[in-house]
């Protein structure tokens, strides 16, 4: 497998380009089964996560054909054409390699009354059931039960229009009650909806392709269920998550950089978070322009919580910058209970992390060593090439097709603005 080798000290200088959000990008494509005519997605990442959902999506009978972007669409174009579906079984070979895959489930009901679809897989950062999913397709009329490892779901007469409550925050559920309600009979009403841009996003592309939904940006959508979804074009926002990754990068190694098509809206709270760290950031009109204004940054306390709030997937990239960091930072996270399994690799570079429960006190050391790491899941890996940056000497990553899983060419961008990384092909 690839190996990351890092060796550290440099600060960055250059532009780094954002790519498309790859946690908005899975559901769109998703939403191709709700229609017989092509939805086009511009802007689409370059990752193995999108790789995954296409050949699911292939066997599930759409044609997914790349397309020249010289029609005045960005890079990354995939037509989605569903005209006919030949199976409505998700297989667990291709569902457990990645948890978004699950989302077929509702669009696959909505469309043809039946779904099989296997539980999913994903990254091992905790317990992320699907009850919330299955209960809110159980509302609006699905049939659905569990067998072999499968949730099985009917809805012959088709689905109906339903007020669905959520007990809590769930992005998943909120886009899986999203599509399916689109071609429901009558109006649903979620509550509780999750907010994140990415959620904006489907909602948006759904409207485009001809469904009716209100509060689009609030914890309260409105769907009223129509007969049939057309076709639409659809670029895909950016990463706000890469974004926040690469904010943390140049706060760790120093330096300036602009990161561009990144939108700043759409990370207020690490914003927030940072400026408090001493480190600034504004937009342009490229962009986001990011510096550190002082030679050490500060700690500071940061807890995960539901947009708009500190996002969960950018949790172990703060740790890693609060490693170095002058004084002290409690990192508490509230989404997942079993996210913190960097800490061990931080801690072999020579981080002072001490977790109590939910809450990490990381305690800021003058300088990380360079060692051989491990990555566990996606954000962990990014997090350990955080630390590479400014650690001494060498930094060996192993793991990293989980990095592959969600960042986009990360060693050539950060090599662009004179990081000393690459990547080793093969070994253990």
């Amino acid at each position: 497998m690839d190996r990351i080798v890092i060796r550290g000290g440099l600060p960055l200088a250059g532009t780094i380009p954002i790519a498309g959000a790859k946690n908005a990008a899975l559901p769109l494509m998703a939403a191709s089964l709700l229609t017989d005519e092509p939805l086009v997605l511009a802007n689409l990442p370059d990752l193995a996560d999108i790789r995954t959902m296409a050949d699911l999506l292939a066997q599930h009978g759409v044609a997914v054909t790349p397309r020249a972007s010289g029609e005045g669409l960005p890079p990354h174009v995939l037509e989605l054409s569903a005209r006919r579906i030949t199976s409505t079984t998700a297989p667990y070979d291709l569902v457990r390699r990645m948890r978004a895959s699950f989302l077929v489930l509702g669009p696959l009901l909505a469309r043809c009354g039946e779904a099989r679809v296997s539980l999913p897989g994903g990254d091992e950062i905790g317990v992320r059931p699907v009850d919330l999913h299955i209960k809110g397709l159980q509302r609006l009329g699905a049939e659905v039960e569990l067998s072999g490892g499968y949730i099985e779901a009917r809805a012959p007469q088709g689905l109906r229009g339903a007020e669905i409550a959520f007990p809590s925050v769930s992005v998943g559920a909120t886009e899986h009650m999203l599509m399916a309600a689109a071609l429901a009979d009558g109006e649903t009403l979620l509550v509780n909806a999750a907010r994140e841009p990415e959620i904006t996003d489907l909602a948006t592309c759904l409207v485009a392709m001809g469904a009716q939904i209100d509060g689009i940006g609030t914890d309260r959508l409105t769907v009223r269920g129509v007969g049939r979804l057309h076709g639409a074009r659809h670029t895909v926002i950016s990463d706000r998550i890469e974004t926040g990754t690469y904010v943390m990068a140049v706060a760790a190694a120093g330096g300036e950089v602009q990161l561009g098509g990144a939108r700043l809206d759409h990370i207020e709270a690490v914003a927030r978070v940072l400026e408090n760290a001493d480190i600034r950031m504004h937009e342009t009109d490229g962009g986001l322009l990011v510096r550190r204004s002082t030679g050490r940054i500060d700690g500071v306390d940061v807890m995960t919580e539901p947009y708009p709030g500190f996002p969960t997937d950018l949790q172990a990239q703060v740790m890693a910058l609060m490693t170095i960091a002058d004084g002290a930072a409690m990192i508490t996270e509230t989404i997942f209970e079993n996210r913190f399994m960097h800490v061990p690799e931080l801690m072999r570079l020579g981080a002072n992390i001490n977790v109590q429960g939910p809450s990490a006190l990381v305690r800021g050391v003058k300088r990380l060593t360079g060692a051989p790491v491990m990555a566990t899941d996606l954000r962990a890996s990014v997090s350990l090439v955080i630390a590479g940056l400014i650690a001494e000497g060498e930094t060996l990553i192993s793991g990293v097709h989980h990095l592959d899983r969600g960042y986009e060419r990360l060693e050539e961008k950060l090599a662009a603005c004179g990081a000393r990384i690459e990547r080793v092909r093969g070994g253990a």
